[in-house]
């Protein structure tokens, strides 16, 4: 089921005045993925990205074709590797903020 643009809507909102808030759904992401969940970590990168710096902005970043950062994150996407993680790595230089996991805590930034 599509989100509705109102959904969309509140969650850029939140991120724009919530740094807490967008941090813990970049993080929400990057850990779906790590636990093997990566349709979840997609859906999550997808509304992290749409919520902040667009994809527009992030393809002039990586020298991409925003259609082509779309479809990765589609329901049927399926990136490679490399374009994933130089996509987590733009950004989370554009957020300022690194992760390290733990054995049990999972992921930290």
């Amino acid at each position: 089921m599509p989100l509705t643009k109102d959904f969309k809507e509140t969650i850029k909102a939140r991120a724009e005045r919530d740094p807490e808030f967008r941090v813990g759904l970049f993080r929400e992401a990057i850990e779906a993925m790590l636990s093997d969940d990566l349709e979840t970590g997609k859906v999550l990168l997808r509304d992290y990205v749409n919520a902040t710096v667009g994809f527009e902005t992030l393809a002039e970043d990586m020298d991409k074709d925003p259609k082509s950062l779309m479809r990765m994150l589609s329901a049927k996407g399926n990136p490679r590797a490399d374009n994933l993680l130089a996509m987590v790595a733009r950004l989370k230089q554009r957020e300022g903020v690194s992760f390290s996991l733990t054995q049990n805590n999972g992921l930290h930034a």
